[in-house]
């Protein structure tokens, strides 16, 4: 960065700043050690991930093994009430023991599960504490290049052209792309984790007032179709649920006129919502790979690629689930569940 730098700026003004070494040494040591933190950060983040993948496997694992103990216990204890002559017919049989070592088996299992819960839960706690810690690291360069940045121009402003101006801006953008990045992070780790009022929750309402908060254009058609439910949540994360689809369907829509629908239905045991969009459409391939952390298919303007992912998280901690239809330059639909019993007001 700060031969390429020197050279450009140095270029556009003819040598005619004194102190050029002084403002880019101190851009390059903003950039000091910046894209390796960032590496630390994404490994750390893919580990804790994969743990906790793990971690949940073996609760479904323990959780399947519990409903068979319970059930082979619940075989006996009916076992038990029936005819003493024909329990007699069973030679072998120990109905206390069996029932005992049934017992030690629940206890064992209930144990190890308790150990998973509490494990897990450090490794939220650790996961969300270095992000935080990572994140203040890296935002401390960043506010120090775009200082250093603005200063530059207003004290050379004499000199600045349309070429370097639109250079310097460059920079600034890709600042602010990397502080949009950070927020990302601090915003996954922090779904589990922060504290946040349950309160029965108008979705029309939300989704209304979201819309007007909202940089979208007037060409972009927004509309809801239904009624939708009201639902025991919180501001924070149904709004960063609905935010992050809304502007994901506008960010990747290359028609004139974009179109995007929301819409619900509900079940028995679940409200069903559905947002579709006429936008450029998911290639069957990566249709599978978009919820994960940092993948981004386009490298279209200001997007950290995590949007998707806290999406996913936010529906799993509702206890939902999350998939797409799409057709590439068709468009794209993402359906997503709440359940009743965690999220009906």
């Amino acid at each position: 960065m700060h031969s390429l730098l020197k050279r450009q700026i140095d270029k556009k003004l003819k040598g005619g700043l004194n102190d050029l070494d002084v403002f880019l040494e101190a851009v390059d040591e903003s950039y000091l050690n910046y894209e390796s933190q960032i590496d630390m950060l994404q490994r750390a983040m893919k580990i804790s991930s994969d743990e906790l993948f793990d971690a949940n496997q073996k609760l479904r694992d323990e959780a399947e093994s519990l409903k068979e103990v319970n059930k082979n216990l619940q075989n006996i204890l009916e076992s038990m009430s029936l005819d003493p002559e024909l329990t007699l017919l069973q030679e072998n049989f120990d109905s206390s023991d069996y029932i005992k070592n049934q017992s030690i088996e629940i206890v064992r299992i209930n144990k190890q599960r308790e150990e998973l819960l509490v494990n897990l839960e450090k490794q939220n706690v650790a996961l969300s504490e270095y992000a935080h810690m990572v994140s203040h690291d890296l935002k401390s360069p960043l506010r120090t290049i775009d200082t250093l940045i603005n200063w530059f121009m207003q004290d050379n402003e004499e000199m600045m052209n349309e070429t370097n101006t639109k250079s310097l801006h460059k920079i600034l953008f890709n600042v602010e792309k990397m502080d949009l990045l950070i927020k990302g992070i601090l915003n996954y780790s922090s779904i589990e984790s922060q504290s946040h009022e349950t309160r029965s929750i108008d979705l029309n309402i939300l989704v209304t007032d979201l819309l007007k908060t909202m940089n979208i254009s007037e060409r972009v058609s927004i509309s809801i179709n239904n009624h939708l439910p009201k639902l025991l949540g919180d501001d924070f994360r149904l709004k960063q649920l609905f935010q992050n689809l809304i502007d994901n369907a506008v960010r990747y829509n290359d028609k004139d006129n974009p179109v995007i629908t929301i819409s619900s239905s509900e079940s028995d045991n679940e409200y069903t919502f559905k947002i579709s969009d006429n936008g450029v459409g998911i290639p069957a391939a990566y249709q599978s790979k978009i919820f994960e952390v940092f993948t981004k298919l386009h490298n279209k303007g200001n997007s950290s690629g995590i949007g998707l992912s806290i999406v996913k998280k936010i529906i799993e901690y509702y206890k939902g689930r999350i998939w797409l239809e799409s057709q590439e330059k068709i468009g794209s639909t993402f359906y997503f569940t709440i359940p009743k019993t965690n999220g009906a007001a």
